[in-house]
């Protein structure tokens, strides 16, 4: 817990009120970077913990990856001339496996709150995935889904000491048990590091899986569900327009604002079953509960 949580004195104060001197603790943050083969692909800013699923789950986003086999082994190392600070990974790849292209080098540090910072081109932000989401079968209640954000918060250990951490979880959409979670102070380094769990646990493509984030459903987190073949992606808050057009575009069922009993579904709601509660808009057209949600 020492390199996930820091703790330091602090001073709790209230406007007209008492000034406080207390010990609280903080979500570290410290850079990674990772190797291939003793290249260096990358750094980001991460909290360190599940490094290797890290990196795994990076190397699927970015296509460089696809299954358990892809990936041979991970160690960490020390800079050049440095002690070991356990901030460098090198990933060796299974056999036969190209090595990454050089256009996909990150120019410089991807920062905790963006995981396409560094990207050379445009084209470089529009990777192509290997799986196919939009025939996946999965049908799944909407009772089921909104226990997820209760699950999600219940099992964030680091965030309930420190308050700073996003979180992201796969879920069998099938029994809603929940299959992994990882917290991060980076929203694209906690949802690499589930994918990269699921990869080295052999479950990629991760065919009727449900992804939930508890943040808001950008681009990014958007493309990663697509990279790992998952159908269906869930946020407590609100998606990107891009993640909305990414989402129509591959099939996936996109879900935000998912909160107490209500959800607003942006793509693909048929995989969602609700059908005893529907009910006529003002315009006469036949509307879920679930489509009806207000945005808060």
């Amino acid at each position: 817990m020492s390199r996930i949580a820091a703790r330091r004195r602090v001073t709790r104060l209230t406007v007209g009120g008492s000034r406080v001197r207390r010990a609280d603790f903080l979500a570290v943050e410290e850079p990674l970077e990772i190797r291939v083969g003793g290249t260096p692909l990358a750094v980001t800013m991460r909290t360190p913990g599940h490094d290797v699923e890290l990196a795994a789950g990076f190397l699927v986003s970015e296509g460089v990856i696809h299954q358990q086999h892809d990936f041979s082994a991970a160690i960490h190392c020390a800079s050049d001339g440095e002690p070991n600070t356990y901030n460098v990974l090198d990933v060796a790849l299974g056999p036969g496996v190209a090595p990454p292209d050089p256009s996909l080098q990150r120019n410089f540090t991807t920062t905790s709150s963006c995981g396409l910072c560094g990207k050379a081109t445009i084209d470089a932000v529009h990777t192509r995935s290997r799986f196919d989401v939009a025939e996946d079968p999965l049908r799944i209640d909407a009772a089921m889904i909104i226990t997820f954000p209760d699950q999600l918060r219940a099992q964030q250990a680091v965030f309930e000491r420190t308050g700073g951490l996003h979180a992201a979880a796969l879920f069998d959409g099938r029994t809603g048990e929940m299959l992994v979670l990882r917290e991060d102070v980076g929203r694209h380094n906690a949802v690499d590091k589930v994918i990269g769990w699921a990869l080295l646990q052999g479950l990629l493509p991760l065919r009727s899986v449900v992804l939930m984030v508890s943040a808001r459903a950008s681009f990014e987190l958007t493309q990663k569900a697509l990279m790992a073949g998952v159908p269906m992606l869930t946020a407590v808050s609100a998606p990107s327009s891009l993640a909305v057009e990414l989402a129509e575009s591959s099939g996936i069922t996109l879900v935000g604002f998912l909160r107490g009993e209500s959800m607003v579904v942006y793509n693909r709601d048929d995989r969602i079953t609700d059908v005893a509660h529907e009910s006529p808009d003002p315009a006469g057209s036949a509307v879920g509960p679930l489509e009806k949600a207000v945005h808060p």
